[in-house]
């Protein structure tokens, strides 16, 4: 009876182990990062796809090296971003519990981990296209060097910095079926640049302490709510002429572009009735994420039809 006892649970301790591993391994990668990436990546592959006339089916498999590739890459400065950041993250709620600041797993294995993935998502890409190779690994050069090692943590314009690393996505999957770059393909880098201030700004707003508590330099920060908040409108403004670079899918396309944009402002303008800053940041930050998603599965949608 004794070992009937004792058998389950230690089943349950394994599976427990075992679910928390993954979870430390999804924190580490940042799979809310790799994911959202991936939605633009796949965005630049079928406008390129739709817009140099090639057949979807007869590229299926430079599509996946350029999925997978790319992914890790992504995952792997994510990786390296937490193995840097691992002595200012105990000082952030959001990032405190990271298996990097816990201790689960050792400094050196993130780092093997991240220049791993670095490498086989190399690999990949390099089964694709010379340019999308490249422009990835500057992508990743930016994000972990520029932005991580130096901007972050000496200059209140370090968002607009990294910012040059989260538009890379869509250039990688255009590159990787037509390495000339049309000039969509730019425009998705464009709106991925503009869209990144205001999404960060507000998330800067809601955790303005704990980044204060770390000494990073972010903007609210430095130059306190207000500042920040104009900072944001104006980002937001400068997106309103970019879906017009796209003006190839359609107009219902530009249509949608322009209420996105719209909605942002006003959803700005009436969590501000509210006199919360907190309330606020968390209304723009959870319509930038919407705003992101709905705008380039669109770009997909309206060129099916």
């Amino acid at each position: 009876m004794a070992n009937s006892r004792v058998y389950p649970e230690a089943k349950l301790t394994n599976k427990q182990s075992e679910t928390t591993a993954w979870k430390d391994f999804l924190a580490l990668i940042k799979i809310g990062i790799v994911n959202s990436n991936l939605i633009t990546v796949f965005t630049g592959i079928w406008l390129a796809i739709v817009f140099t006339d090639v057949k979807f089916l007869e590229q299926i498999d430079t599509v996946l090296y350029t999925l997978i590739g790319s992914g890790l890459i992504i995952a792997g400065s994510c990786v390296l971003n937490n193995f840097i950041d691992r002595d200012i993250d105990p000082l952030m709620e959001r990032t405190k519990a990271r298996p990097t600041v816990t201790g689960k797993v050792k400094p050196v294995r993130v780092a093997v981990l991240g220049f791993g993935f670095l490498l086989i998502g190399t690999l990949f890409l390099l089964l694709t296209t010379i340019t999308a190779t490249v422009i990835a690994l500057v992508g990743a050069f930016s994000y972990v060097v520029i932005y991580t090692m130096w901007s972050k943590r000496r200059l209140v314009s370090n968002t607009v910095i990294g910012s040059f690393s989260g538009a890379v996505p869509p250039l990688i999957g255009w590159a990787a079926i037509d390495p000339g770059l049309h000039v969509m393909a730019w425009s998705l880098f464009l709106i991925m640049f503009v869209w990144q201030p205001p999404h960060f700004y507000s998330l800067a707003i809601r955790r303005v302490e704990e980044y204060r508590a770390a000494g990073i330099p972010m903007l609210p920060v430095v130059k306190g709510f207000e500042v920040t908040k104009k900072h944001t409108y104006i980002w937001i403004v400068a997106l309103f002429p970019l879906p017009f670079l796209l003006y190839q899918i359609g107009i219902p396309f530009l249509i949608l572009g322009t209420l996105l944009n719209i909605g942002w402002v006003i959803t700005g303008i009436r969590a501000s009735k509210k006199q919360d800053e907190y309330k606020w940041a968390t209304a723009m930050f959870i319509y930038s994420i919407q705003y992101l998603t709905v705008l380039f599965v669109s770009m997909v949608v309206f060129t099916l039809f």
